[in-house]
């Protein structure tokens, strides 16, 4: 069985054009926040799913769900966060949020 390939990093993303921002993502918020034990890697991307689809940062989920496969939240419980969210963030982004999980989810 091959491995899946890892999202690319915020260095590889964006660090050619703000290099401080990708170096505090990686080193602060992916290598030290993600890292705490309070909440399980996994536990961290439903919160981060649901936060970015309150927010309105669907374009953000487009490396937070696969991120969020890899630490074993499935389709379904992707949808069903989404489905829920839609009673507190709003129809609008709960279907804009499906809209990337569907591209995603067919591309994988």
């Amino acid at each position: 069985m091959t491995e899946k390939a890892q999202p690319p990093g915020p260095r590889e993303l964006f660090g050619d054009v703000a290099p401080a921002l990708a170096g505090y993502s990686e080193d602060v918020l992916f290598g030290q926040e993600w890292k705490s034990p309070e909440l399980s890697p996994r536990d961290r991307s439903l919160v981060t799913v649901a936060s970015l689809i309150t927010s309105g940062g669907s374009e953000q989920l487009t490396f937070h769900i696969p991120l969020a496969r890899q630490n074993g939240v499935t389709e379904e419980e992707i949808i069903g966060t989404i489905t829920h969210m839609a009673f507190y963030a709003g129809w609008p982004r709960a279907m804009s949020a499906l809209t990337v999980a569907r591209e995603l989810f067919r591309a994988a």
